[in-house]
């Protein structure tokens, strides 16, 4: 292949990325957060940037919710225990009250609604379920690392027992231990981010604004958009990125 079959292929590969409104969203967040960062609270562009992308970044967002009431109302898999599911169930409800909320504070914040002060308490509110939806996210991420890693062992004997004796048996049993540590790994980057995700919550609520000061606060929310953008890339490009 030639550099110029390459390159078109990689821009093919780009415009597919950026034509995701959740790619989109998630480059402005790490615009966002980049900016909270370098502010550190202190009035000036780089304050004036992390405001507007805010503002901007609702309107990527608007009837998102959506994803996460039919989440919510979707049958869960079989094998799932049940305390699994309502924490998932649990959730898609937070993420989606959320999303839900934060239109009402774009509607404030650009002036379709007028009441400040409830503008100001549906947008703490919002962001308490933001909280509460990564504190779910981050209890069951980590069951299923749990779950997989048990899974993972039990191939491993599997695979002792059969080895040399049937060469069928092993290279399927081989393909689903891959599966099973390529999941496993999804899983670690989701927990890494969630929990992480958890703490740029207590700093947009101010909840310990001496150890979580905004500068901390972007800095964290820059790692987090940045983990988003990968997981949203094209299977191939992530390939060559890890």
């Amino acid at each position: 292949m030639s550099s110029l079959d390459t390159t078109r292929a990689e821009l093919a590969l780009l415009v597919l990325y950026l034509s995701k409104a959740e790619a989109r969203d998630k480059i402005c967040r790490a615009i966002q957060y980049g900016s909270k960062f370098v502010s550190n609270g202190e009035p000036g562009p780089a304050q004036n940037v992390d405001k507007s992308t805010s503002l901007a970044r609702k309107v990527f967002r608007l009837l998102k919710y959506v994803n996460e009431l039919h989440a919510l109302i979707s049958p869960s898999s079989k094998s799932t225990p049940l305390p699994l599911i309502l924490l998932g169930k649990s959730k898609n409800a937070l993420l989606g009250t959320f999303l839900f909320l934060d239109q009402i504070v774009w509607a404030g914040r650009t002036g379709i609604y007028k009441s400040k002060e409830r503008t100001d308490l549906i947008a703490k509110i919002s962001l308490y379920c933001f909280l509460g939806a990564n504190v779910c996210s981050t209890l069951v991420e980590t069951s299923e690392l749990g779950r997989l890693s048990i899974a993972i062992k039990k191939l491993d004997k599997d695979l002792k027992k059969v080895k040399n004796t049937s060469t069928g048996e092993e290279a399927k049993l081989e393909e689903q231990r891959l599966l099973k540590l390529k999941q496993l790994n999804t899983r670690k980057l989701s927990l890494a981010k969630a929990s992480i995700d958890i703490i740029v919550a207590i700093g947009l609520l101010q909840l310990a604004p001496k150890k979580v000061t905004p500068r901390v606060t972007g800095g964290l929310g820059f790692i987090t958009s940045l983990i988003s953008c990968y997981q949203l890339l094209p299977a191939p490009t992530k390939a060559k990125a890890a």
